[in-house]
């Protein structure tokens, strides 16, 4: 999920909005709630498989994403949609066979570097959550029937005062969003995000455009747990400072299952 950190960020005019809220409920409390559960369910993330979609340029390949001993390990189900068979199939399951193998045969100070490896997009996700609060002025545009849920539908604009303690914060001052948040669970059921002005990632090697833009959609997989079922990017990134990449991916997220 990253998808999860990125998950939650994003901007697009809202269709259907009741034009003044329906609730005495301030944006101040609406994105406290919100973060509370959001935090939730990125701790919970880590305890489930799923099946994951990928469409891009090159085509769309689904992988069943499983946790082995502790971190996941992703094999390739079908290319284009169609089922791998034959010899395809089979190297796939000698991969899964040889990474038990390996995972089995670590020693503790190995599973635990691997483990944490695994946490560390997590733990970077927990940090941007963190500072979404900070980094934007949010209000309350009013309330959205959302298939079978209401909404309470937020803007966030950049706050101009916010200083970001890190560098994966920094990205959060170049965007602004629409978050549509469920009126009883106050659980993030969709948002669209764009970018407005360059920002950086990954240090300096990439700068996203403005005019990127990311959608993402959530439901409930458990009990009081949220977690994405679509993620879609239009991107327009400037990679090294001089390599224009424009690049459209969708991410299908289905099947989730608690394995831990």
């Amino acid at each position: 999920m990253m998808c999860v950190g990125g998950g939650y960020l994003i901007l697009a005019l809202a269709t259907g909005v009741s034009t003044a809220p329906s609730t005495s409920v301030d944006a101040d409390t609406i994105v406290q709630r919100w973060m509370q559960q959001s935090h939730k369910d990125l701790n919970a993330a880590l305890e489930f498989g799923y099946r994951e979609r990928v469409r891009d340029d090159d085509g769309t390949k689904t992988y069943e994403v499983t946790l082995l001993d502790g971190s996941p390990f992703q094999y390739l189900i079908s290319i284009d949609d169609r089922t791998l068979d034959g010899d395809a199939a089979a190297k796939e399951k000698q991969r899964f066979a040889d990474a038990k193998s390996r995972r089995d045969a670590e020693s503790a100070e190995d599973r635990a570097e691997r483990i944490a490896r695994y946490k560390k997009n997590f733990d970077r996700g927990r940090k941007i959550l963190e500072q979404m609060p900070k980094a934007f002025t949010y209000s309350v545009q009013g309330t959205q029937k959302t298939g079978a849920y209401t909404a309470y539908v937020l803007h966030a604009a950049p706050r101009p005062a916010y200083d970001p303690p890190s560098t994966d914060a920094e990205v959060l001052t170049g965007m602004q969003g629409q978050f549509w948040i469920d009126t009883r669970s106050y659980q993030l059921i969709h948002a669209i995000v764009r970018v407005v002005k360059p920002v950086t990632i990954d240090g300096f090697l990439a700068t996203v455009e403005p005019g990127t833009e990311f959608e993402v959609d959530q439901k409930p997989v458990a009990p009081s747990i949220w977690l994405p079922t679509h993620f879609l990017i239009r991107s327009h990134s400037r990679v090294i400072f001089f390599f224009h990449h424009h690049d459209d991916e969708e991410r299908t997220f289905s099947d989730y299952r608690r394995e831990s």
